[in-house]
């Protein structure tokens, strides 16, 4: 028997794009660049808000 072929869909993809991972460096240099504050500003927001990416922004000023 053939192997189904796994059909790509966007469902984990949203929820992904709302969250900062604070542990993955092309993560936290994505957000600096984009809201003009330090990579460790941004750890730092991450750490006391959360990973939520708007509240992340709204903590950095943005």
């Amino acid at each position: 028997m053939a192997a189904a072929k796994k059909s790509k869909t966007a469902r984990g993809r949203k929820q992904d794009r709302a969250r900062v991972a604070g542990g993955q460096d092309y993560e936290v240099q994505y957000e600096a660049k984009k809201t003009g504050k330090s990579a460790s500003a941004v750890k730092k927001a991450v750490k006391k808000v959360g990973n939520a990416r708007k509240r992340v922004e709204k903590r950095l000023g943005r």
